[in-house]
């Protein structure tokens, strides 16, 4: 015992004279972060590098280390196309937290945040994910990396024979949240009150998680922001679905069939093997490679299916979308009647007729906004719904929709309106920060002006990051700054969170009512073909 205490002692000293202002004992060793009022720890392992022989492969545990690990600098974002500023390595497997908690006693609810990006790009390290601003209300903030593209989402048959069915990304956001269970408390974070949020792929990944049997005890409450392509067509790994090639079949053609060669190759090799990004996955001969798919086993079905047939999770929801999602990366080409005849034709092919009594163009000024709605109907909004739809059927009370109208100076000077991830720096109290970062990019000018953001946008992100953060901690987003928010199922009742905050109900009933139809169809097409059961 004295020997311990002289050691432990002299551990202190060391780190006081370092500067190191926190130490949190974790699973796999001493931590050392910094901060005050809210501490943070940036960078910390939740499982080992996956490179070598273990690209691909279902993460492993990190190994443990000796002395202190000093959490100050975000873990290096997974490879990726070259969006965002910052270093890149296939070594990317890390998470942050921030806490405002004096003592591992105190419990307080954890948000676990999954970034967006297509399952192609981002990082927990984006200035905008700061989780400074809601760990002060009282909760212990998590961001994570996840693999990605070509990493993150790779089938082959020789990985099928160990084990692995791709799903590689969905797999490391359940290990991170293994790790929450397990090393939450020793930040003051409760274990057993946990709310995993996201936005975009990040919405989409925290329904998938909702219909994970991996994942089942994980978390207690769902926050999806602007979920992609939930009930739209998604491949699957050895089945044709949707006219697509298995993804098996496309990998192991694009790549070829030595796995040991492929590991043994650079991250910038596979990247040029993998070919460019393709976020929107329309092409058939790749389907949404490389994004999750239906592999049985970590993802056992179409998630339309399993959240239609009650395999999901009984966890509280809340879930929304924004007035322009359809605007994303400039929108559609679709600038008069002739180019809104052939948008509309592929996107609804013998559905057309039906389509067109619900989405009626007959000038070249209305086609562009037309599309754009139709966009985030299909893409966005009649998913959210349908998985709203299926949640409250056995959580009637604590299941919510939201919807987010504010266009803020920044949206009209860009005309993307209330774009795809304008709420983030809402929900995260980051603004003046913007979702696409703050100056020049390859997509578009997002330099943030002295007026794009006013007091309105102060008061509605105070609102809405405060609504946040009620949820995670009571499933219940009521509080002060909201009229009452009822739950979806008193007559698809939803908040909008805009130059105004209100209740309201039945969010594009009749559109939406159309585009459950299609997708509806669009699956028992695909059943029809792969000559399987209809979904």
């Amino acid at each position: 015992m004295k020997l311990f205490t002289v050691t432990l002692f002299s551990l202190a000293s060391l780190i006081a004279g370092s500067g190191l202002e926190t130490l949190v004992k974790i699973d796999s060793g001493l931590v050392a972060g910094s901060g005050t009022a809210v501490r943070s720890y940036k960078g910390i392992p939740y499982a080992a590098p996956p490179i070598g022989d273990l690209r691909w492969k279902a993460p492993q545990p990190p190994k443990p280390w000796k002395g202190v690990r000093v959490a100050k600098s975000f873990p290096a974002m997974c490879p990726q196309t070259a969006l965002l500023a910052g270093p890149t390595s296939e070594d990317c497997l890390g998470l942050n937290v921030w806490t405002p908690a004096h003592s591992s006693a105190e419990k307080l609810p954890v948000m676990v945040w999954i970034h967006g990006g297509g399952f192609q790009i981002g990082a927990s390290s984006q200035s905008l994910y700061d989780g400074e601003p809601l760990a002060s209300q009282g909760v212990v903030v998590v961001s994570i990396n996840y693999r990605m593209g070509v990493f993150g989402f790779f089938a082959h048959p020789a990985l099928s024979k160990e084990g692995v069915d791709g799903n590689q990304g969905l797999l490391d956001m359940v290990a991170a949240l293994q790790w929450v269970k397990r090393n939450a408390g020793q930040f003051g974070g409760d274990p057993g009150n946990v709310t995993i949020f996201g936005e975009s792929a990040g919405g989409t990944a925290v329904c998938y998680l909702m219909v994970m049997p991996a994942a089942q005890g994980l978390f207690q409450k769902v926050i999806s922001e602007s979920a992609a392509w939930m009930f739209n067509p998604i491949s699957h790994v050895r089945e044709s679905w949707y006219g697509r090639v298995p993804f098996e079949q496309f990998v192991e053609k694009q790549f070829g069939g030595d796995l040991a060669a492929l590991r043994s190759k650079t991250t910038a090799e596979i990247v040029k093997l993998a070919g460019p990004m393709d976020m929107a996955g329309d092409r058939a001969d790749r389907g949404e490679a490389f994004m999750p798919a239906v592999d049985g086993v970590v993802l056992p079905d179409d998630p339309a299916r399993l959240y239609s047939t009650g395999k999901f999770h009984r966890v509280a929801l809340i879930a929304g979308t924004n007035a322009d999602e359809g605007t994303l990366l400039g929108g559609p080409p679709v600038h008069n009647l002739a180019q809104w005849n052939k948008f509309a034709a592929k996107q609804f092919g013998p559905r057309l007729e039906a389509a067109a009594k619900v989405y009626s163009v007959s000038t070249d000024a209305d086609a562009y906004d037309m599309a754009v709605r139709v966009n985030t109907d299909y893409m966005f909004l009649q998913g959210t719904r349908s998985v709203l739809r299926a949640v409250s059927q056995v959580n009637a009370n604590s299941t919510y929709q939201y919807q987010f109208t504010r266009v803020s100076g920044l949206g009209k000077r860009i005309k993307w309106g209330s774009f795809h991830a304008a709420e983030i720096p809402y929900v995260f109290a980051t603004l003046p920060d913007a979702a696409y970062g703050t100056s020049a990019s390859m997509i578009g000018d997002f330099s943030v002006q002295p007026d794009d953001y006013t007091d309105t946008d102060d008061r509605l992100s105070k609102a809405m990051s405060g609504a946040w953060v009620r949820f995670a901690k009571n499933g219940d987003p009521n509080g002060p700054g909201l009229p009452k928010w009822a739950p979806f199922r008193q007559g698809e009742a939803y908040l909008e969170f805009g130059d105004q905050i209100e209740a309201k109900h039945a969010l594009r009933k009749t559109e939406l009512d159309f585009m459950s139809d299609f997708s509806a169809w669009q699956r028992q097409h695909a059943a029809a073909a792969a000559g399987t059961s209809g979904h």
